[in-house]
């Protein structure tokens, strides 16, 4: 009778089993017909009989526990997503809140500051041909506005006469490097300030030979002012101007990178070729205009002024009547005066793009604040990376100050981020208007000239950007559209490819993550220029941006600017 008794044990821990597992839900048949089974089991099965019915039920339990679990997983999760979220939210309405704090003490004290000087400040980009004269010209400029004494001068006199160049001993003030005076070429963007009762400039002394444009650009990006240099003397302006010379790149690169006020200074008028002649000076001012004209710079923009680096005339004071009696115009200080002050808007969100970093007893960064302002112990983000930082000390050209306007020269000290995470080309800007950062960017683009040996700028044509104090490389994804250039509208036919001269709008990737700005908004961080084999082949302007990321997205809808 021993199967017997091991069928009613069967049965029994088959109710036990039952009950503990709670599952009454489980139909009544369910049950009969499971332990029908389970007899069945056990008789065919003697020995170990009940290890079949158990498997058959275990499993089953197991699943439906599994997916018990499984929901509860997945509500937690969702739980966990909604509070993080609610917590980001919030995060991010404190530092909103804090930042617009931050917004209000700024404007109260750059109203209130005894700190702030008035004078508008600009930056001078001294631009044009290797010889035209550029440094010796800033040099000239320092020692007119008094920076730099008579001692100096004398001594720079003797070196340049050591090394047999007489000529340059002005050039020497403003070309510090060994390399740079053992050459007469500037290859570093020399800075040097200097200041009026009516302004205050800072002297970016670009360089001019064919191998230092990125310098060139490095010094433009930073300029409100261009300053085209070209020589009179018999010969060199032709050469500045032919197809090899810099005097052309120069200039279209100085406007694209936004430089919209030129200058033109017609250096070396005391030159024994041309003694102050007009018909010279006519001539450079013919042959130029057409010139700067198809660059995109408009006649009101552009002045000419006749003077001599070398010997001063007509820089600080105007000319005497007695070396050049046709001049009506003014001096090149007063030229520079009277200048309509730039268009600035203090209210707008602050940006700086780092040019420069180091570290010294902290983090150390420079740059110009293209737009908004700034000032000690506000707190900024540096983008892209979303890095939270605080200004601790503030320097503007030399000087200490606790706040700084929009369009100076900036050096400060960040707290809260490492010297080695910060990259030339990443933006300052408050937490609660980030700049934009992406790898996709629409824009107009003016092709100036391509390379020989790739005539056509189409869709995968690979070049560089320079864009702020950004390089980055990109690629062609897209053509949109090509411009008709008489009616400024773009072409009904679909634009396979352009070719130098033309103007199109074009959609480009980039190598990696950039701060940009669409131009209409800051025009400063929204021009560029394309770079391809150390040429610049194109010009052009940022009309929309692809956001990167979710992050960036939802940052740019909460600060209520629409992209």
């Amino acid at each position: 009778g021993g199967g017997g008794e091991e069928e009613e044990r069967g049965e029994e821990q088959q109710r036990a089993r039952e009950d503990d597992d709670g599952s009454e839900h489980r139909q009544q048949a369910q049950t009969a017909a499971a332990s029908t089974v389970a007899q069945k089991v056990a008789k065919t099965l003697t020995i170990g009989g009940d290890s079949g019915s158990d498997s058959a039920l275990s499993q089953m339990a197991e699943r439906e526990q599994k997916l018990k679990e499984e929901q509860q997983r997945k509500e937690d999760k969702e739980e966990a997503k909604r509070l993080l979220q609610a917590e980001k939210e919030r995060k991010d309405l404190e530092r909103r809140k804090e930042a617009e704090k931050e917004e209000k003490l700024l404007m109260e004290e750059l109203a209130n500051s005894k700190d702030v000087d008035n004078r508008e400040h600009l930056n001078l980009v001294f631009i044009g041909h290797v010889d035209a004269g550029k440094s010796t010209i800033g040099g000239q400029i320092l020692y007119l506005s008094g920076q730099v004494d008579q001692r100096v001068i004398e001594k720079y006199e003797r070196e340049a006469k050591d090394k047999n160049r007489d000529s340059w001993y002005m050039a020497y003030i403003m070309d510090t490097s060994e390399e740079e005076r053992a050459k007469g070429k500037t290859v570093e963007v020399g800075k040097a300030h200097f200041a009026t009762e009516k302004k205050r400039y800072t002297v970016l002394d670009a360089p001019g030979h064919k191998n230092y444009v990125p310098n060139m650009i490095a010094g433009a990006a930073q300029a409100d002012v261009g300053v085209l240099v070209i020589a009179a003397r018999k010969g060199e302006f032709e050469t500045g101007f032919e197809k090899g010379g810099q005097t052309r790149e120069h200039a279209q690169l100085a406007k694209t990178l936004g430089v919209t006020k030129l200058v033109v200074v017609v250096n070396k008028m005391d030159d024994p070729s041309v003694k102050w002649d007009k018909k010279r000076f006519d001539e450079v001012y013919t042959k130029l205009i057409p010139f700067l004209k198809v660059c995109g710079y408009k006649e009101k923009d552009i002045t000419f002024v006749p003077i001599s680096g070398l010997k001063g005339t007509n820089v600080r004071d105007l000319v005497p009547k007695s070396e050049c009696d046709w001049y009506t115009g003014k001096s090149f200080f007063d030229t520079l005066d009277d200048l309509e002050p730039m268009d600035r808007d203090p209210n707008a969100p602050f940006r700086m793009p780092v040019m420069d970093k180091y570290a010294e007893m902290g983090c150390m960064v420079m740059g110009k604040t293209e737009s908004g302002a700034c000032r000690v112990g506000q707190k900024v983000t540096l983008m892209p990376g979303r890095i939270d930082c605080k200004i601790e000390k503030l320097w503007q050209d030399e000087d200490d100050v606790s706040i700084c306007k929009c369009g100076e020269n900036v050096r400060m000290k960040l707290s809260g981020v490492d010297e080695k995470d910060i990259h030339p080309g990443m933006v300052l800007c408050p937490p609660n208007k980030l700049a934009f950062v992406t790898q996709e960017i629409e824009c107009q683009l003016a092709i100036v000239e391509l390379l020989e040996h790739k005539s056509i700028f189409s869709t995968g044509y690979n070049a560089v950007i320079h864009i702020h104090s950004v390089t980055e490389e990109i690629e062609v994804k897209k053509l949109v559209s090509e411009m008709d250039p008489k009616t400024r509208k773009p072409k009904e036919s679909k634009c396979k490819f352009l070719k130098a001269g033309s103007i199109g709008v074009v959609r480009m990737t980039i190598a990696a993550p950039i701060c940009v700005e669409k131009f209409s908004d800051v025009p400063q961080l929204g021009r560029f220029t394309l770079r391809d084999e150390g040429k610049t082949i194109a010009i052009g302007k940022v009309l929309r941006i692809k956001p990167k990321s979710e992050e960036i997205d939802n940052m740019s809808k909460t600060a209520g600017a629409a992209v």
